[in-house]
């Protein structure tokens, strides 16, 4: 078995179990009792999660997260889309591994699906891209039950993959009979100031919240927002879309990085709830 190894623990998050259960507990435990868990009740197709160092960006993360859980919906794949930081690889990239490691232990590739996409495939691609690995801790985290997963990262963001790899996942996932949650891994305004960034992303979120991925895309790139992840946003906007003509989107927690450590230039996170 092809098993790739954790490129960020240690920087991201913990490398230590326990030191990484406790993180994210804690953390946990201050957000709780504004996680909007009314929310749990509905059919959930995915969500938006940021991708920093946790004790940053676990604060928005932790909400998205909480409400899967509590919504008892058991998901046989989920599929993680990450934006690509590092440049290795096509312009999409699936993994080439059958499994990932992180502190918490080894969660299987969904190989079948995987290969049912049909999208290129890169080991280098995944090897050493953060924003990927960090989603699989929480998923083990608060999933009590057994799933696999489906990484896809992005170098060209555009609604042309965004389309087309949403097509692909709505038909492999029909094909297989998979129950599927999309996460889509993005952070949002980098290194600005705090009121620069939350004017710039509102634009950004606006789009999301009317769930229109191609003005996401063009609002991004014409306002020139440092959001690393449009792309798999819009992907997941895309899959929703086209799966139901009742699909909602509800902005669970927006912050920033100087809510952690005060300073002039700060980063923007946000997490979503994508349901019907």
């Amino acid at each position: 078995m092809k098993i790739r190894k954790p490129y960020v623990a240690g920087k991201f998050y913990p490398s230590d179990k326990i030191e990484l259960q406790n993180l994210i507990s804690k953390i946990r435990e201050t957000e709780i009792d504004i996680i909007k868990l009314d929310l749990a009740g509905h059919n959930i197709f995915g969500g938006i999660v940021p991708h920093a160092g946790y004790i940053f960006s676990a604060y928005q993360a932790v909400h998205f997260f909480e409400i899967l859980k509590a919504s008892r919906q058991q998901f046989d794949t989920f599929i993680i889309i990450n934006p690509n930081h590092t440049g290795y690889g096509k312009e999409i990239s699936l993994d080439t591994n059958d499994a990932w490691e992180t502190p918490f232990g080894i969660v299987n590739i969904d190989t079948e699906l995987n290969d049912l996409l049909n999208l290129p495939k890169s080991k280098e691609a995944h090897k050493f891209e953060h924003s990927g690995e960090v989603i699989l801790p929480f998923l083990q985290y608060f999933i009590d039950y057994k799933f696999k997963i489906v990484p896809v990262t992005m170098s060209v963001q555009n609604y042309y993959n965004a389309q087309l790899i949403a097509n692909r996942i709505r038909l492999a996932a029909l094909k297989l009979n998979r129950k599927i949650c999309i996460i889509a891994s993005t952070d949002f305004s980098h290194y600005v100031s705090p009121e620069t960034g939350k004017k710039q992303d509102r634009k950004a979120i606006n789009e999301i919240l009317k769930l229109n991925p191609e003005n996401l895309i063009n609002t991004v790139k014409e306002n020139d927002i440092s959001m690393c992840g449009y792309g798999p946003a819009a992907t997941l906007l895309e899959y929703a879309n086209t799966i139901s003509d009742k699909a909602k989107t509800e902005l669970l927690k927006y912050g920033n990085s100087g809510e952690v450590y005060p300073s002039s230039e700060v980063v923007d996170y946000a997490s979503f709830l994508i349901y019907e």
